[in-house]
This record gives C-alpha cells, structure tokens and sequence, in this order.
C-alpha cells in the first residue's frame, strides 16, 4: 500500500445499532499518524465497539471508516494494524515460542529480536505454556505479538489493567518509544487516567455512544479553568454560565467549583487555575451531555464546536 495519507483512522458518521439500542452514534473524527491517543469513556461509552469496527469485527450500521486512506473493509489494511484485545486471546497449549513462530509464520513484517526481548524482560519462559502463565504474564506475551507485527496502527483494549506498576511503567515507555522511532500510531482505551496523562498526546472521548471531546491534549486541556468563587443564590453565577462554555459545576455551602471554557476574560471575583487532563475528563465523564469539544485538526463538518 502506497497511500501516503496522513490521517491513521477516519471515520465519518459511523455508528452501530443493535437490538438494545445504539452502542456508537454519529461518530466523526481525524487521528493523524504517528500519534498516541487515549480512547476514553465510561463502560458502555462505545470504546470497544469503536475498535471492533476497526479491525473488522463489527460491522457498522452507518458510516464509515479509514485507516491510513484505505475503507477498513479493504484487506490490504490488516498487514497494517495489529489489535490487542481486553480478554487477550491466545492459545493456552502453545509454548510461548510456538506462540511467537506463530506470529513469525502469519506476518511478513515480523520482528523477532523485539518479541522475544519483550517477553525475555518479563522473565517469561519461552519453552511455558501459555495456559500455565500469571495473568501479568499472559499480557507480556500478547504485547510481544502485537509489538512483533511491526503494524503502523496499534490497537490497545484495555492492554494494562492486570499488569503490576513496573510492568505498566516498562509496557508504557515502550508504548512511546514505538510511537517515536517508527511513527506508529497507538490508539488505546483506558481507564487509567493519571497513566494517559503521561503517555498519550491525543485524546478522543466517548459517552453514551457518542463522541464529546477529540484533539491533541495540548489543544484540548488549556481550553479549560477551573473556577472557584462565591455561589450566588446557591448555584454558579449567572454571568458564568451566560458568558462561558459550562461543563461541569458543583456547589459545596456557600462556595461553587466549576470547569469551564472561557470566552474572554473571567471575573477577577473568581479564581480560575488551568486543569490537569484527568480533571478535564473526569468533568466530562461525569458529564455526558456537556457541549461536545473537537479541535479542528480531529473535526469533521458537522461537529458542532471546534477547540480555541
């Protein structure tokens, strides 16, 4: 595949409706290549089905999707994106090393020296079989197979969540020096969001199926304050919330704390402090029917507000 777009996923409009209801709706954005983007949302937010669509395990209902320029339904796309799935599948009466010849033997990409060395770091046996591993384990070498393909987009379903803090901490730098030495795109649902702050430069956001925030955090995260002041008749001000994007506001006795995009200069009344990026997506998981945000390099037509 020659296509030089710059753009790893694009999807436009795409949505999926089952019996229950829609799972993901109207979902429009751009993720340029080479960056690593938190998928983040409550359960049920559409996070998983967002990543089945994209690597062909979920039919979408409408829209459409992407991937470097090419439909997601083109077969030439799967030499192109490796997917790690929350539950990690693999054989459990595979060695690790026929695991790993399998991943030799299935991609024309493969590289060995980096697999094996990510599953050696763990001290994993290469001669164990997958069904006597720990979990941690498990996940190591399920890391390994999806590194080892070399894939220019990266699909992570909660990769971490049963690894140890040292092994998040070595799987995350690796993360980012895949990212930076090849220009591989990460795209990674989490729930850990104190870990996304300090490995991913992209964020998409999801709520009830539907998209509320994408961009790159140093876009996305100074368009917000924090305000705190004095409440007026028990809530915010009303010129707060007149002249200013409200996502999230609390009043605790007499004193109210609220995120907010500005739109001009703020009351010196109040005191506003720029947030942390989990302040900014905890307000919004919290707050699913806060105005969408969607800077203009991630936006299609039809997103209703782009980033300052």
């Amino acid at each position: 595949m020659s296509d030089p777009s710059p753009w790893a996923i694009e999807a436009d409009g795409l949505g999926k409706q089952y019996r229950r209801g829609w799972a993901l709706r109207d979902c429009s954005f751009r993720l340029p290549a080479g960056h690593i983007c938190a998928l983040v949302g409550p359960n049920g937010a559409g996070k998983s089905t967002f990543l089945g669509a994209a690597t062909r395990l979920v039919q979408p209902t409408t829209g459409t999707l992407r991937l470097f320029g090419v439909p997601v339904s083109d077969p030439a796309v799967l030499e192109r994106v490796s997917f790690l799935a929350q539950d990690k599948p693999l054989y459990p009466r595979f060695t690790v090393a026929e695991t790993l010849r399998l991943g030799r033997e299935l991609n024309p990409r493969w590289d060995q020296a980096l697999a094996e060395r990510i599953v050696r770091s763990g001290n994993v046996p290469l001669t164990a079989r997958i069904g006597t591993l720990s979990g941690g384990q498990r996940t190591r070498v399920a890391f390994a197979l999806a590194f080892g393909k070399r894939p220019d987009l990266l699909l992570l379903d909660e990769p971490m969540s049963d690894l140890d803090p040292l092994a998040r901490h070595e799987m995350s730098g690796l993360l980012m020096a895949e990212a930076a030495e090849h220009g591989t795109t990460v795209l990674m649902s989490s729930h850990m969001l104190s870990e996304i702050e300090d490995m991913c430069d992209y964020l998409i956001v999801l709520a009830e199926g539907q998209l509320r925030m994408a961009g790159q955090t140093d876009v996305l995260v100074p368009a917000h304050m924090l305000v705190t002041g004095v409440a007026v008749e028990g809530g915010v001000p009303e010129e707060l919330r007149s002249r200013h994007t409200l996502v999230e506001a609390r009043v605790t006795g007499r004193q109210f704390s609220a995120l907010v995009r500005p739109h001009g200069p703020l009351s010196d009344s109040w005191e506003a402090m720029s947030p942390s990026m989990e302040e900014v997506l905890l307000a919004y998981l919290r707050s699913p029917d806060a105005p969408t945000l969607i800077s203009d390099e991630a936006r299609f037509d039809g997103n209703r507000e782009t980033a300052a």
